[in-house]
This record gives structure tokens, sequence and C-alpha cells, in this order.
């Protein structure tokens, strides 16, 4: 099995938010007996989490072969059988036996839409959930904002670092995307603006506006345009990789700008690109202009 793949997992596991996010999310959805659909179950643990609720039977879909494999070691082992049932393959064409009364997923990118979740769910629900079922997440949105660093990533290329100047770096870098795991909060310049969105059983595909305008709403160094997901898993219960938590598995998405002073009321207009493979979050672009106050 693919060693990164594994790494990624572990990755995931330990991100203890995310576990208690979806764990919060599948309390309210899942009702004692209720057929669950976990779609890119992966190592089972949302499918555990929904038994645990209560769930009479779980659909663990997986579409990579050596994933599923090892998924049906792992129901084995925990002698899950009759309680839960693998069924590897692509979850936009699989037809269950039965109508699932909860879909969960976990499928997001650093970005949100790189892993093409909503579209997979909005093919798998269209014909296996029940009238009336729940949908976790039912909402992901792709959100940007200007920041400035607090003292690190691309926020350390500045005129002042111990004294000493180190902008002249900002002149080798390339204009593209950059993942950042931050360890400290950066200083929002401006109030985030949702630049895709998708709402579960609203029949459209993620759509991404060609441009939004970013008011700065406070004085700064602008450093950076940042790119995040928000996804609403159920009525009071969200998971965002914005701002960073301790064990979070999701970088930000981060765009640098040439370190530029701005001032409230200064006017960004910002649109994000995709790449023709939306998997590949490092090829997103984006386009940027900066009108400033008079």
């Amino acid at each position: 099995m693919d060693q990164r793949l594994l790494l990624m997992h572990q990755t995931m596991l330990a991100d203890r938010p995310r576990l208690a996010a979806y764990d919060r999310a599948l309390e309210r959805a899942v009702g004692a007996g209720d057929v669950v659909a976990d779609v890119g179950a992966g190592l089972l643990v949302l499918s555990m989490l929904a038994l645990r609720h209560g769930a009479g039977h779980v659909y663990a879909i997986e579409a990579d072969p050596e994933t599923a494999a090892l998924a049906a070691e792992i129901a084995q082992a925990n002698d899950l059988k009759g309680r839960l049932t693998i069924v590897q393959g692509d979850a936009r064409t699989v037809r269950l036996p039965e109508k699932a009364d909860v879909v969960v997923s976990e499928m997001m990118g650093n970005l949100g839409p790189e892993e093409q979740m909503m579209e997979v769910l909005g093919a798998f629900t269209e014909t296996n959930l029940a009238p009336g079922g729940r949908v976790v997440p039912h909402r992901l949105a792709t959100r940007l904002a200007a920041i400035e660093f607090d003292g690190e990533g691309w926020g350390l290329w500045g005129e002042d670092f111990l004294g000493h100047r180190l902008d002249a770096v900002q002149d080798r870098v390339a204009p593209a995307a950059q993942l950042h795991f931050f360890q400290r909060p950066p200083t929002l310049l401006s109030r985030p603006v949702t630049i895709a969105d998708h709402r579960s059983g609203d029949g459209r595909r993620p759509h991404a506006r060609e441009s939004r305008t970013l008011t700065v709403t406070r004085p700064g160094r602008l450093q950076a345009i940042v790119g995040y997901f928000s996804a609403t898993l159920a009525k009071g219960v969200t998971l965002s990789n914005l701002p960073s938590y301790p064990g979070c598995n999701w970088a930000v998405w981060v765009w640098p700008l040439r370190h530029t002073p701005v001032s409230a009321g200064d006017l960004l207009r910002v649109g994000l690109r995709p790449p023709e493979d939306v998997r590949n979050v490092l090829d997103y672009r984006l386009s940027c202009g900066l009108r400033q106050r008079r």
C-alpha cells in the first residue's frame, strides 16, 4: 500500500478537532436504526462514529481498492459483520440495496473543492438518499481574505528582521500558491469573502465567482491573500482550516504578495481560477488588483 496514503490517514486521525466536529454532527444527524452511507470511507472512522450514535447499518463506500481491502480487514477485526458493509467503487455510480437516512463524507481539500466532495455527494444522494435524509456536511464554502503574517511564513521577508532587511527575497519568489500551517493567527486586514459555495441538495455544482472585492478594514502591511474552507456539518457545527489549530491536517492556501502598506477603505479585486485538474491545489491561480483610497 502507498505509504504516503497511510501517512495521510495517520495525520487525519491525529486531528482531534476534526473528529470532534464530526462526532457532534453525527450525534445530531443519526437516529436509532438509521441507514448511513459513509462516502470516501477510508479507514472507517466516520463509519464507527455513526455506529456509536445508533446507526442500524453503515455502507462504507471507498473508491481505492487497497484502502477498501484494508477497511475490510479493520471491519473484520472489530467484528462489524452484519452492521457494516464495504462497497468498493466510485460513489457517483454506486447503487445501494436500500436508501440511506444519513450520508456523511469528509473529502475537503485545503481550499475545499479539490476532492470534488460536493459533486460526488450530489451524484450519490440523487439515487441513494431517502426522502428527508440528512447530508453531513450540508454546506462547503471557499473563502478569501487579505492578511498580514505574525512574523512567520511569507511575512518574514520584510524590511525589518532583527534590525536587518530581508525584502530582497521577495524578488526571487514566483507568483504562485503556497501551503502554510500557521503557528500564530495572522492579522486579518479584510473581512473574508466567499468565492465558491455549495449546499447539498441544491442541484448545482460548486461555482467560483470570477472576482470579488475585499475591503481593507484596518491599516497594516498587506502580505498575502489566503484561501480556506468552511464546512457546515450540522446546525451549530462547523469546521474550518482558518485559523489553524493544533493538529490541523489541512494547510491554508496562501498567495504571496509584495508587502504593501494599506489603509482602511482600500479595495482589493481578487479572482480565483481553478486549474483543469482541480485536485492540484497549488495550480489554482489568483488575480489581485489594489485600489488605494486617496
